[in-house]
Formats: C-alpha cells, sequence, structure tokens
C-alpha cells in the first residue's frame, strides 16, 4: 500500500512511519524539513510547509498515487494566539484533506485529540457520542475539534479520527521530559485531591490503531465519518502514574500539594500576565493544564474493538518499563 504520513518526523507521525514500513508499505513523509533518518529507513521525504497557502503544487505530487494518508502533523501546546493553532490545525487540515480529493486519495486518517471532547468536567467512561463542548480553555482542542469536524463531514473521501488520550512512550518530546525536569527542580506539587483517573496511550498502540484503522476503512465501513477513543487496557490514578514516572527517573517522591482552586488562581494570574506581556512561551502553569490535572478523563473504547479490532498490545507496565529503559533507567 503507498501511504503519506503529514508530521512524520514527530512523535506519533514517526512510529506510525516506522509500523508501516515494517510491514512493507511504501511510505511518504511530508513535513517541513527533509528527514534523512526515515529516508535511511526507506521513506520518500516531501519538504511542504502546511501553514502556508502555496503548497498546492507539493501536496499534488506527494499525494500522486496514496492510497491512504494519514494526517497528524498538528501544533500542539496550550498555549498561543488563537490565529496560529488556526492556521495549523485547521486550516492545515482542511489543504491537506481537499489536496487528498483532488488526487483521488480514497482513505484520509485522522489524528484528533479526547480533548475535543473534555470541558470543565469530569468524563468517567463515556463514548463518542458525548458532544464537543460548548467552551474550550486553549486554542490546541478548539480548533482540533473544528478540524475533526471538518474532515468527518466530509462525503467524497473515506474518512475516519482517532482520539489517544495522554500519548507517551520512547522518544516522548512533551509529557514525561516535562514532569521529569519539573519534579527534579521541586516544582511539581500534586494538584487537587489526587483521585481522578485518565486513560493514557502508549505511542506504539496509538500507531496500530492508525494503521488498523486504515486497513477496515472503506466505502460502507463503519468507521467512515466517526471518532474513536483509544488508551490502554484501563485508566490509571493520574498522580500515581505519575509519582511512578518521577521516581522510575530517579527523581524523589512528589512531597507538596496544592488545592485546584488555588492552581486555578495561579494559572489565571499566569495567562493574564502572560498574554499582556505579549510573552510567546507557555506559562508555568495554565487552566487547561490544571483542568487535565485534576479530573477525571476515561472513555469507553468498545467501539474501536468492534469496528477495527483495537486492543493495546503492549500494556502499561511494558510500556512504562520501555519508556524509563530508553531514558537509561
Amino acid at each position: 500500500m503507498i501511504t503519506l504520513v503529514t508530521g512524520g518526523n514527530g512523535f506519533v507521525g514517526r512510529s506510525i512511519v516506522e509500523m508501516l514500513l515494517a510491514r512493507g508499505d511504501q511510505v511518504r513523509v511530508l513535513g517541513r524539513h527533509r528527514y534523512p533518518e526515515l529516508e535511511a529507513l526507506g521513506a520518500q521525504g516531501f519538504q511542504v510547509d502546511l501553514s502556508v497557502p502555496e503548497v498546492a503544487v507539493g501536496l499534488g505530487t506527494a499525494m500522486a498515487g496514496v492510497e491512504v494518508v494519514f494526517h497528524v502533523a498538528a501544533k500542539a501546546g496550550f498555549w498561543g494566539t488563537f490565529d496560529d493553532y488556526y492556521r495549523n490545525n485547521v486550516t492545515a487540515t482542511q489543504r491537506v484533506i481537499r489536496a487528498a480529493v483532488r488526487a483521488g486519495v480514497p482513505k484520509f486518517v485522522y489524528t484528533s485529540s479526547p480533548s475535543v471532547a473534555i470541558g470543565a468536567e469530569d468524563l468517567e467512561g463515556v463514548d463518542e457520542s458525548t458532544p464537543y463542548p460548548e467552551h474550550f480553555l486553549a486554542a490546541y482542542p478548539h480548533t482540533k475539534s473544528l478540524a475533526e469536524r471538518f474532515v468527518l463531514a466530509r462525503q467524497d473521501i473515506a474518512t475516519t479520527a482517532i482520539r489517544p488520550h495522554l500519548i507517551w512512550g520512547p522518544r516522548d518530546p512533551h509529557i514525561f521530559p516535562r514532569l521529569i525536569a519539573r519534579a527534579r527542580r521541586g516544582l511539581l506539587p500534586r494538584i487537587g485531591p489526587g483521585t481522578n483517573k485518565v486513560d493514557i496511550t502508549y505511542v506504539e498502540n496509538v500507531a496500530e490503531a492508525h494503521i488498523q484503522a486504515a486497513d477496515a476503512l472503506g466505502e460502507d465501513s463503519p468507521l467512515r465519518g466517526r471518532a474513536y477513543f483509544i488508551g490502554q487496557e484501563q485508566p490509571v490514578n493520574l498522580w500515581d502514574f505519575i509519582e511512578k514516572v518521577v521516581t522510575g527517573a530517579g527523581c524523589p517522591p512528589i512531597r507538596r500539594h496544592i488545592s485546584e482552586r488555588s492552581a486555578m488562581g495561579l494559572a489565571t494570574v499566569a495567562e493574564l500576565t502572560y498574554a499582556r506581556l505579549g510573552l510567546r512561551q507557555e506559562p508555568p502553569l495554565t487552566r487547561f493544564t490544571v483542568t487535565q490535572l485534576t479530573h477525571s478523563h476515561w472513555f469507553d473504547h468498545s467501539a474501536a474493538q468492534r469496528d477495527f479490532g483495537y486492543g493495546p498490545r503492549i500494556s502499561t507496565d511494558e510500556g512504562l518499563r520501555r519508556t524509563l529503559a530508553a531514558m537509561g533507567r
């Protein structure tokens, strides 16, 4: 199968690329830069910046003969202007899927996020019928929800969206490094009562879910026009898991504690200050981060199991062992 992966050098994208190559697919990687390591593995690189309008020719060339597009590229994080997130997450997605339609690509798998369904309340065991919230606390989940809705509404190409929660594993550039860096500086207090449960997803399970969904997607497939939550075999107590991560990395146990109310107050002040000063870096604490760290967010994965056979092949314990080993622990 001829495949194209946007953001193929990113955390999730690279795992998808490696898994596709390992099973013998022809893989094209589309990104802002050349990626010699992926090309050395057998992928074909296409240098395209999806955030700018002048990409039609490059996209058309990359899409020729492709059978499935995995659109993984996105602007992540929880700080920045709405326009910047919209340009990278919504407009770029629209460009990619329109190019795929023009090129006659039959399948499109979109990497979404459960944050598109997360508001200010706990979500416990909910399924994909959960509505989008009326208000978002950050531009990232808002723009990802807009892009997901655009993708799933298409009638001229078979589409589906995968929503993996809190992705982690070897080469993780976001979650584990941040937690460990803060723990080493003594800047990681437990926020709230510490009883909230969340879904987490090991990166190889995420990649496998994308490929399983692509294989099952088709004109008359139940996947068409649907989003799917995925995660590990069961939710974890978030703060117990964080404790395992930081102590496994050689950091001392978390001793400090602050209330959710205090943390939300600090986050609000930080956001207002950073916005007033026009600072581009993310504040040390945001309202969305506080919500993520203090509320339960776990989901029913039965639709993914039923429609494309998803099940986490790598357990949470094994994934944590592999991740810490890759960090030299």
